[in-house]
């Protein structure tokens, strides 16, 4: 069902309404029969997309809000995130950075709702990885991660002034060799990093760009 505009050839053009055979509704501009220009979108699950359309794909920037309660809002590509946005989590945890494809992508911040610790750096593909720091509620940590772990140099920096720095090794998984043969290998657990310390210092200026190889 349409109600509203239409151009000389008989296609949606304009401002319009529609009820899709699927349920959902869409109240917005068209060009030449496609959702174009800014528009809401209503799905019957619940879902709602209020903002920019460009030929029927979310393209511009816009709000999304999803049927668990969360809410993205920033910028969208091809129906993608994609560009700069906030992400609202049904458990209250937010994220505002860059997203790519969809996923955290990109500088961003990550705040835990329940600790309020603070995850501020770079994410490849929705981990968190690259140069970054963990701000607790009195110290935090300056590092380097690799798939949401801290690997490698960094420092615990405390509020009474002071700094632990060392290093997240990745622990060396010994194989215990069984007496009588397994029927299937189990999967490895995961491990996590453990931290060694190296020195406590008064505060330093060091950071894990400092080790970034020159372009």
């Amino acid at each position: 069902e349409y109600e509203g505009d239409r151009n000389s050839e008989g296609e949606r053009h304009g401002f319009g309404k529609a009820r899709l055979p699927n349920g959902d509704t869409y109240e917005g501009t068209y060009e030449r029969g496609l959702r174009s220009g800014r528009g809401t979108y209503r799905f019957k699950n619940g879902a709602l997309y209020t903002g920019d359309y460009l030929e029927n794909k979310k393209h511009g920037k816009g709000v999304f809000f999803y049927p668990d309660g969360s809410k993205y809002a920033g910028d969208w590509v091809h129906d993608q995130r994609q560009g700069y946005g906030e992400y609202l989590y049904a458990n209250g945890d937010t994220y505002t950075g860059e997203w790519a494809g969809n996923k955290r992508h990109g500088q961003g911040t990550y705040v835990y709702k329940d600790t309020g610790s603070k995850y501020v750096g770079a994410w490849v593909n929705g981990i968190q990885e690259g140069p970054a720091e963990l701000i607790h509620l009195n110290h935090r940590f300056k590092g380097r991660f690799l798939n949401g772990k801290p690997l490698g140099r960094g420092k615990f920096i405390f509020d009474i002034g002071c700094e632990q720095h060392g290093e997240y090794i990745e622990p060396v998984q010994v194989k215990e060799i069984e007496k009588e043969e397994e029927e299937e290998d189990e999967p490895p657990l995961p491990v996590e990093p453990k931290w060694k310390v190296s020195e406590i210092t008064k505060l330093t200026p060091w950071s894990p760009h400092d080790e970034d190889p020159a372009p």
